[in-house]
């Protein structure tokens, strides 16, 4: 590693505390997976800002202090059995594979999942699978699951996810229109209902319904 990436990497972790990513466990997991893996192109040199940035099928890479908030409300556990709706580059699932017993990662565009499973195998991240679906129904196949997290915004929560959770069980995601003001929104389901914390405003893409084109 040359000086000037590891002062980018220190700086990095800075910013991710200085924004609020405090947490002992998440910030050792986003030290450890290196973001510099899941930027490719041009964007490559700016891959240890704290911004979003483009990647394929129109997609972006989230900010890494959301990432780093979004798994900190998330709080899993080692035992955990964990699913993301919204693979992207792959990047929230590899920090997620850090902290939780199992990853399941669902993404519409079969690129998309294709090019982060050949990097979760260059990786050696043997704990997450990737698949191509329509991520608004969940993964029926694996529920319940302990911990889901959506990186695409919905109106509101999924029913179908909402159904998937654990009784215990925590959900964040952001939601509201897409073209507006956006929150991000830690969902705990109870005994009886779910209880509803919101954390903060975000911008993300929409979540859609059916596959993407590629």
């Amino acid at each position: 590693m040359t000086d000037d990436v590891a002062e980018r990497k220190m700086q990095f972790l800075f910013a991710l505390r200085t924004r609020g990513v405090t947490d002992s466990r998440v910030l050792e997991a986003m030290e450890r997976i290196d973001r510099g893996d899941f930027v490719r192109g041009i964007f490559a040199a700016r891959a240890y800002e704290d911004m979003p940035l483009p990647i394929a099928c129109g997609q972006t890479i989230s900010q890494p202090s959301v990432v780093g908030l979004m798994t900190q409300a998330l709080a899993p556990s080692p035992r955990d059995k964990v699913l993301e709706v919204g693979t992207g580059s792959g990047y929230q699932a590899a920090i997620l594979s850090q902290l939780a017993r199992r990853v399941y990662t669902v993404d519409r565009h079969r690129r998309l999942v294709h090019e982060a499973r050949a990097l979760f195998d260059r990786l050696g991240l043997t704990n997450i699978t990737a698949f191509t679906a329509d991520g608004s129904h969940g993964f029926p196949e694996q529920a319940p699951f302990d911990r889901i997290i959506v990186t695409a915004a919905a109106e509101d929560p999924p029913g179908p996810l909402l159904a998937q959770m654990k009784i215990g069980g925590i959900m964040v995601l952001p939601v509201g229109q897409s073209d507006t003001v956006q929150s991000l929104i830690k969902v705990t389901r109870t005994e009886t209902g779910y209880d509803y914390e919101e954390i903060r405003p975000v911008r993300f893409v929409p979540l859609l319904e059916g596959l993407g084109e590629e």
